[in-house]
């Protein structure tokens, strides 16, 4: 049986199609219909937040946050991400600067983000990445020296908390991911968290054209409104989140006790103060100490038809697009771990029994290194 590097959990079939009943009733399909707000008033709820408005996608999130900012000139960020997060400020105009990572958490090097400050820098887009947290206080306290924005891209962290704090209350504001792969989706969609509801009143006009009435346009805005059918698949999932984030524990607990402490393989770590969503499961393997590299894993996987991806690889330095523009030998570290590193299979309904299975196939390709 084919298994895949993810699979969307989805609610039983007569509960979404209870749910869009009414839809039929009031064909009120999209523009900030019943659903459309319920979900808001219950994500507040559920992610501790004060203040949530729902987007089309989380790129549109980061996209409108940037530019309800006004921000111009440089944006410091990581390039081990994926591609959204470096486009959304490259089509927001702005100059994307990039930040090497943590060799651990991959996070942001917070250590090495002031070198990169100069009088064009408006903002700092650090990336949750994996779930991982990024050092959150010592980001707010840079910020503040050198009056930045900071705008977190959470894409991976939806349910997380970090000091009992949901993860959406961090920075000036908080970007997700509601997209189908997600721990928590909506089909396809995304939110923006933020504590200035000056801020928050630009988003709901922008996301709709910049209509500020019937008459008054008052933003350069995009169509990015949450249509009532994806807000219903989010209000369905959100009964079940913590259920499916408890069966995404135990997987990956199978695979720290199969795969922990072997040597050649780097896990992520699991970080102090943090209460984890399960959202993925990266591993990094140095060829030298296992024997066999990222790709010679990969395609053994693959010839048992089991979905495992170099997630993030290449860079977003590295794209097509943006050829000869940066230098990745700037981030040296990004570099590394891109070349090494494959997210293994990992949602609700996988078994133990395949987790097994996996773990068993990477630990046939190691081999005995001579020292």
């Amino acid at each position: 049986m084919e298994i895949n590097v993810t699979k969307s959990s989805m609610p039983d079939f007569e509960e979404y199609c209870n749910e869009i009943r009414e839809l039929w009733e009031s064909h009120w399909l999209t523009n900030m219909g019943t659903k459309h707000k319920e979900l808001i008033e219950q994500l507040k709820s559920y992610m501790q937040v004060e203040g949530v408005d729902l987007v089309t996608n989380g790129h549109m999130a980061l996209e409108l946050s940037m530019q309800a900012m006004n921000l111009s000139g440089e944006v410091i960020t990581t390039p081990f991400t994926f591609i959204s997060t470096t486009h959304a400020i490259v089509r927001s105009g702005l100059t994307p600067v990039f930040c090497d990572i943590h060799p651990y958490d991959f996070t942001m090097d917070v250590s090495r983000i002031e070198e990169l400050i100069t009088d064009k820098t408006s903002a700092i887009l650090p990336v949750h990445v994996y779930g991982n947290v990024c050092d959150v206080e010592q980001i707010r306290k840079i910020a503040e020296k050198h009056g930045l924005k900071v705008i977190y891209d959470a894409a991976h962290t939806f349910g997380v908390k970090y000091k009992g704090q949901g993860i959406g209350n961090f920075g000036d504001v908080s970007c997700f991911s509601f997209h189908a792969t997600k721990v928590f989706h909506t089909i396809e969609g995304g939110a923006i968290c933020y504590k200035d509801q000056a801020f928050g009143e630009v988003i709901k006009v922008m996301k709709d054209f910049g209509i500020y009435d019937e008459e008054l346009v008052t933003e350069t805005g995009p169509n990015a409104k949450m249509n009532e059918f994806c807000a219903a698949m989010g209000l369905c999932n959100l009964r079940h989140i913590d259920e499916e984030i408890a069966k995404r524990k135990k997987i990956t607990e199978r695979y720290r006790e199969r795969l922990e402490g072997v040597e050649g393989i780097q896990l992520s770590p699991v970080q102090p103060d943090v209460v984890s969503n399960y959202a993925y499961f990266p591993v990094v393997f140095d060829e030298k100490l296992f024997g066999a590299g990222r790709d010679e894993v990969k395609e053994r996987l693959a010839k048992e038809k089991i979905g495992a991806r170099k997630y993030f690889y290449p860079l977003t330095s590295q794209a097509i697009c943006y050829k000869d523009r940066y230098d990745v030998g700037k981030t040296p570290v990004a570099a590394r771990v891109s070349q090494r590193v494959l997210t293994l299979p990992l949602y609700a309904d996988l078994t133990l029994e395949e987790t097994d299975r996996i773990c068993d196939l990477i630990l046939q390709c190691r081999k005995v290194v001579v020292k």
